[in-house]
C-alpha cells in the first residue's frame, strides 16, 4: 500500500472469475484486497464428483496456467474433450469437432467447479503467507461503496473502510454491488431449467462432448475423468419437473432416448439437481471508479457451455488495461481506462448471449420447416471448412 493506506484494486467477490482477476493482480504487482462473505467449500479427491462442471476453453486454460494453478488442478482430476458432436433431433445434419484437425491435444478440458475454486483460494491463500501484496477479508461483507474522484471508499459491516484506485465487482448474477452502483439489467426469463448429474453409460463417451438440440431444449454430455458423463439438460420447467420425481431407472431410460442412444443405454446416475435459466446482461459495467466482472455483468444460457469462458475473457482483457496504464504510469481506475475494458467485453458478451438466446430460440422450435432449415445449417457448416475453423476458434477465444 501507498503512504495513504491506499490499495491499488479491491475485488469483491471470490468465485472463480473473481478470485482469477484478484490472483492476476496479485502477480501483477497490484495491492489487492478481496472480500469474500464466505470460503469456498472444501474438495477431495476422494469426494464425488461435483455436481456442476465447467467446459474450460483453450484461452481460459492459458490464463490458469499462466496464474500457476492448472498444474494443480490436472494433478488433481480434469477431464480433456477432444471431440464435439452437435445434432437436431428433428432434421438430419451433424455438426463435428475434433481437435485432431489443429494438431491440437484438446478443444477444452471439463473441470469441477469446486475444485476451480478450491485450487484458486489455495494460491490466494499462499499469495497472503508469502507476504504478496494481497489482502484477504474472509468473511467479510460490503456495506457501502463510495465513489470519489480519485478513488473509491468500500465500507464493511464490520465498520472497517477501505480505500481504493478501483473496486471490481465480481460477486455473482444478483450482485448486491451492482443494485447499489445503480446499474440496470435486461432480463430475459427462459422459463426453463437446467438438470444436471453424472451417468454411467453402456459405451464410452470417447472422449467427447456430445449435444443434441430438441424441441424443448438442448442434452449436453461432457465427458468426465471416471469414464462417467457429466449432463446438462435445458427443459422446460413443467417438464423438469416431471423429469426429477421419476425414479432412476425411470429418469435413465428417458435421458437414453433424449440423447439417441448415441452412447447405448444409461446404466446409473448420481442425484439429480436443477437450477433455473435466466439472461442477464448489465446496462453498463461502470459507475465511478467500479466496474463489473463475470456473471455481475453477463449471466447467459449454459447451452455452448461458455458461461464461465465470458468471464474469465472479462478477466484478461480487465488485467491488460489495467498493466498497460500502469506500464504508462497512468491512473489505472480512470474512466478512460475502464471505458475501454467496458466497450470491448459489453460488446462481445452481448454478441455471445442474444446468440445464445437466438440458438435456443430456434432449437425450440418443432417446426418442420425450421428443424429442415436447422439441420441443412448445422450440415453446411460442418462441410465449410474456414466456418467450421471460425466456430471452433470464437468457442476457444481465439478470436
Amino acid at each position: 500500500m501507498n503512504r495513504r493506506g491506499e490499495l491499488d484494486v479491491i475485488v469483491v467477490g471470490a468465485g472463480i472469475a473473481g478470485a482469477a482477476m484478484a490472483l492476476a493482480l496479485v502477480r501483477d504487482g497490484f495491492d489487492v484486497a478481496l472480500i469474500e462473505s464466505r470460503p469456498p467449500p472444501a474438495w477431495k479427491v476422494e469426494d464425488e464428483v461435483d455436481a456442476r462442471v465447467v467446459a474450460l476453453a483453450a484461452d481460459a486454460v492459458a490464463l490458469f496456467d499462466d496464474l500457476g494453478v492448472w498444474a494443480d488442478v490436472l494433478a488433481a482430476r480434469a477431464s480433456a474433450y477432444r471431440r464435439m458432436r452437435v445434432w437436431d433431433a428433428l432434421a438430419p445434419g451433424q455438426l463435428e469437432f475434433d481437435s485432431a484437425d489443429r494438431g491440437e491435444a484438446a478443444l477444452g478440458w471439463i473441470v469441477e467447479n469446486r475444485l476451480l475454486q478450491h485450487v484458486l483460494w489455495r494460491a490466494l491463500s499462499k499469495a497472503v503467507d508469502d507476504g504478496e501484496s494481497l489482502r484477504l477479508l474472509c468473511p467479510a461483507e460490503v456495506g457501502t461503496v463510495e465513489n470519489e474522484a480519485d478513488g473509491v471508499v468500500v465500507g464493511l459491516a464490520d465498520g472497517a473502510r477501505l480505500r481504493s484506485r478501483l473496486l471490481v465487482a465480481a460477486d455473482g448474477a444478483n450482485s448486491p454491488i451492482r443494485q447499489q452502483l445503480g446499474i440496470g439489467t435486461r432480463d430475459r426469463d427462459y422459463h426453463q431449467r437446467a438438470i444436471v448429474a453424472h451417468v454411467g453409460t453402456e459405451r464410452a463417451h470417447e472422449s467427447t462432448a456430445w449435444q443434441r438440440f430438441q424441441p424443448g431444449g438442448p442434452l449436453a454430455f461432457l465427458p468426465l475423468a471416471d469414464g462417467r458423463s457429466s449432463i446438462v439438460w435445458s427443459l422446460q420447467n413443467d417438464e423438469a419437473t416431471r423429469l426429477l420425481a421419476l425414479d432412476d431407472a425411470g429418469f435413465c431410460a428417458e435421458l437414453g432416448c433424449a440423447l439417441d442412444f448415441r452412447l447405448g443405454a444409461i446404466t446409473s446416475s448420481t442425484q439429480r439437481f436443477a437450477f433455473p435459466l435466466r439472461m442477464r446482461l448489465a446496462q453498463r459495467y461502470m459507475a465511478g471508479r467500479c466496474v463489473l466482472l463475470g456473471d455481475a455483468a453477463h449471466a447467459v444460457h449454459p447451452l455452448a457451455g461458455q458461461g464461465l469462458n465470458l468471464g474469465l475473457r472479462d478477466v484478461r482483457n480487465l488485467r491488460g488495461q489495467l498493466q498497460r496504464a500502469r506500464s504508462r504510469n497512468s491512473d489505472h481506475g480512470a474512466a478512460h481506462v475502464l471505458r475501454r475494458y467496458e466497450r470491448e467485453r459489453r460488446s462481445e458478451n452481448a454478441i455471445a448471449a442474444n446468440g445464445f438466446s437466438l440458438i435456443e430460440t430456434s432449437f425450440n422450435s418443432d417446426s418442420t420447416a425450421i428443424a429442415g432449415l436447422r439441420g441443412l445449417a448445422l450440415g453446411i457448416a460442418n462441410r465449410i471448412t474456414p466456418l467450421k475453423r471460425r466456430l471452433a476458434d470464437a468457442a476457444a477465444g481465439r478470436l
